[in-house]
């Protein structure tokens, strides 16, 4: 994400050219105390109007600050890029130190074109209406890939679709009964504000149990189901229907779990590889890239051996396994990670399963089941010489983190448009400017008087039309996954626990080489002055976070 340090550095700098005042300081200090200089600046202005026109004066320092920031950031613009296909770290790690690669399958090893989810939204509509006996009037609803964004939590008895902040407040024009956004004020009617307490929250894997009324979905597979919830619940709705939600939430997720258990979409697939799943080169060249550099590769996935071997022979070709030391199929993650019960079994040709004891994870073959404990004992592959990789922030990468010190890298697809929408100048001024108001709502707000308490109305009017129009620059129902207004998403607090690197997909690795090592940027507290930031030296050094940066072969 683009670091607010070179926007208010140059918000700063624009503030005090248009004053005329601490100019030496703007010229010479674009690198420190960068937050407190724009205090100093705003402050400029704070010693008020020598006429008593209050309105003038606030009016005047308004367009003087506008003016200044498009003044100064026009030039700027293009050195603040962010390279879409860079690694972001989140701990500091070093690929130096890894000497074994494991990686999830779907989404990770495995991209899906858009029809993906289209099937998985057709086939779980139409198990409702056959199976469960829904009204035949919801067929007429189609998959819309633009309307639901990861990480949004879902209210299971007021049936809401929401997102949530880091600090499990409730981001106001994001929630949604049916198709449609539900007014603020009965948000924080239903909700005695807007803010949800921890024990109605998700549990650890985001899942609604033992009294938890929230869902937290994770899962890209996801997108799909809550959009047909969302479709449901609107029909139901608009023919004034009276349902239970709690049964319509558990009917809708039963539906996505038969298009995956029954195998439906496993076959569907299988029959159409090449419609299905896409940037089969990009993986073949990571794998190539750690395999000739003598990594040790191992895969652990939920699905089944069929499909993995048939969408690795596509993106791979028929020897892929020649290339894992290990391969383990239909784990049942995250319960793979934490049952010490369940012991591995060999998969023979044509899916027969073996009732042999397992002694040995050997090469070339395949697995099913298992458990991590049993793992670690018949490999050795213990602690942060391990990286492994996946999708699913919960099931992939948490218990990994915070029960067996492996290193972790989260494979965020949608992190590549939002990079590509934040380097648009449009985006860029808008966040300037909103930075710029909120800073000068911040020193104004002294002036208690009628004339000026309208003024400082308008701006905080004006500062809320900013952020909707930030927000639907991402997506128009729910903006970003990364951010609310102003905090984190709690997708994003989960992403920074959970994930010590993140990227778009596995072709990010192939920018750096094997000896790199990540350093996360220092991000201020707020008791703290903020230090020039790598990004504003990313074109001299080369550092790959700048967009310029060409692949490292």
């Amino acid at each position: 994400m683009t670091s607010a340090v070179p926007l208010l550095s140059q918000w700063c700098r624009a503030t005090l050219t248009a004053r005329k005042k601490l100019t030496q300081i703007a010229e010479s200090a674009s690198c420190k105390g960068v937050w407190w200089q724009c205090v100093r600046s705003v402050a400029a202005f704070s010693n008020g109007p020598e006429s008593g026109d209050m309105r003038g004066y606030l009016n005047s320092n308004y367009k003087e600050v506008k003016r200044s920031i498009n003044e100064e950031l026009d030039p700027s613009i293009s050195s603040n890029l962010l390279n879409p296909d860079a690694i972001f770290a989140n701990n500091e790690m070093s690929l130096e130190d890894i000497e074994v690669y494991g990686f999830d399958y779907d989404y990770t090893l495995a991209f899906y074109s858009k029809h993906l989810h289209t099937l998985i939204f057709n086939t779980a509509r139409d198990i409702l209406i056959n199976e469960h006996r829904y009204p035949k009037e919801i067929q007429r609803y189609e998959y819309d890939p633009n309307f639901a964004i990861r990480g949004l939590h879902y209210d299971v008895h007021k049936a809401l679709l929401m997102k949530i902040d880091s600090f499990h407040y409730i981001q106001l024009g994001t929630v949604y009964r049916g198709l449609n956004v539900v007014p603020d004020s009965e948000v924080i009617e239903m909700y005695e504000g807007s803010h949800v307490p921890l024990e109605q929250m998700s549990d650890f894997y985001g899942k609604s149990s033992e009294g938890n009324t929230m869902k937290q979905f994770m899962d890209i597979f996801s997108l799909p189901e809550m959009t047909l919830l969302c479709c449901v619940n609107e029909y139901f709705l608009k023919n004034n229907i009276d349902y239970e939600p709690v049964h319509l939430y558990k009917d809708v997720k039963e539906a996505i779990r038969d298009v995956h258990v029954k195998g439906i979409l496993y076959r569907a697939v299988e029959a159409d590889i090449e419609r299905y799943i896409c940037y089969g080169e990009r993986t073949q060249a990571v794998l190539s890239k750690l395999s000739n550099h003598g990594k040790k590769m191992f895969l652990i996935t939920n699905s089944p051996s069929s499909f993995v071997n048939k969408g690795m022979n596509f993106i791979v070709g028929k020897d892929w396994r020649d290339l894992f030391d290990v391969v383990i199929v239909q784990a049942d993650k995250p319960n793979f990670f934490n049952d010490k019960r369940r012991p591995f079994r060999k998969v023979a040709e044509r899916g027969i399963l073996l009732w042999d004891k397992i002694h040995h994870l050997e090469k070339g073959q395949t697995y099913k089941q298992g458990n991590l404990f049993e793992f670690l004992k018949l490999t050795g592959w213990r602690g942060s010489k391990v990286l492994y990789f996946g999708d699913h922030i919960y099931s992939d990468l948490a218990d990994l983190t915070l029960k067996h010190g492996w290193r972790t890298g989260a494979i965020i697809p949608e992190l590549k448009s939002e990079i590509e929408i934040m380097n648009t100048s449009h985006y860029i001024k808008t966040m300037a400017w909103l930075q710029g108001l909120t800073g000068l709502l911040e020193r104004m707000q002294v002036y208690r008087d009628a004339e000026s308490q309208m003024v400082l109305q308008d701006w905080i009017k004006e500062r809320q039309e900013t952020r909707d129009l930030t927000k639907t620059m991402f997506n128009r129902q729910f903006g970003s996954i990364f951010r609310t207004d102003h905090n984190p998403t709690y997708f994003l607090r989960r992403l920074s626990r959970f994930a010590d690197i993140y990227m778009e997909s596995l072709s990010s690795l192939l920018n750096y080489d094997l000896h790199h090592t990540f350093y996360p940027k220092r991000t201020p507290l707020q008791h703290e002055l903020p230090v020039c930031s790598e990004q504003q030296y990313a074109n001299t050094f080369r550092i790959p976070l700048g967009r310029e940066t060409a692949p490292i072969k």
